[in-house]
C-alpha cells in the first residue's frame, strides 16, 4: 500500500464587506453571489460544503485542500468574488481586509451547517460585529483551558 497526502480539515470562514457596509442588500443578488462562490471554490479544488451571503458578510464551510494555505484560500475567494461582483454592479464593491477562520470538528459539522443556513434568524437580534466578536471570544476560551 502506498501513502498519499490526505486531510480532512473543516473550516468555517467568515469575512465582511469593507467598512461593514450593507452593500449586498439585494437578496436575489446575494443568492447569485453565493452560487458564484460555490462554483468558483469547487473550480479551484476547494470543496465548499455551503455558504451564506448576508448583506454585509459571508459565512462559508469548506474542506481545506492539502495544497493550499488558509491565506491562499481567502485570497482566492475574496479576490475573485470582489472582481466578479464589481463586474455585476454599478457601484464600487470591496471586501474588508480581515477574515475569521474557525476549525470545525466532524461532531459539530451539522451544528455549523444549521448555523450558516439560519443566518437570517441569527441576524434579527445580533449584527455582524457582535456575532464576529462572539465567535472570537468563544474560540479564545477554548484555547485558554
Amino acid at each position: 500500500m502506498s501513502f498519499r497526502s490526505y486531510s480532512k480539515i473543516l473550516l468555517h470562514l467568515i469575512w465582511g464587506t469593507k467598512n461593514r457596509e450593507k452593500s449586498l442588500a439585494d437578496k436575489s443578488f446575494r443568492k447569485t453571489v453565493s452560487e458564484y462562490l460555490y462554483n468558483y471554490s469547487n473550480d479551484k479544488s476547494i470543496p465548499m460544503i455551503m455558504n451564506y451571503v448576508n448583506s454585509d458578510h459571508v459565512h462559508a464551510l469548506i474542506e481545506l485542500p492539502t495544497n493550499k494555505t488558509i491565506e491562499e484560500v481567502m485570497q482566492l475567494l475574496k479576490g475573485s468574488s470582489s472582481h466578479w461582483i464589481n463586474e455585476q454592479v454599478s457601484f464600487k464593491f470591496a471586501w474588508g481586509k480581515g477574515y475569521g477562520v474557525f476549525s470545525v470538528s466532524e461532531s459539530k459539522l451539522n451544528t455549523v451547517k444549521k448555523y450558516i443556513k439560519n443566518q437570517e434568524e441569527h441576524h434579527r437580534d445580533k449584527g455582524f460585529s457582535d456575532e464576529y466578536e462572539t465567535f472570537i471570544s468563544v474560540y479564545k476560551s477554548y484555547t485558554n483551558r
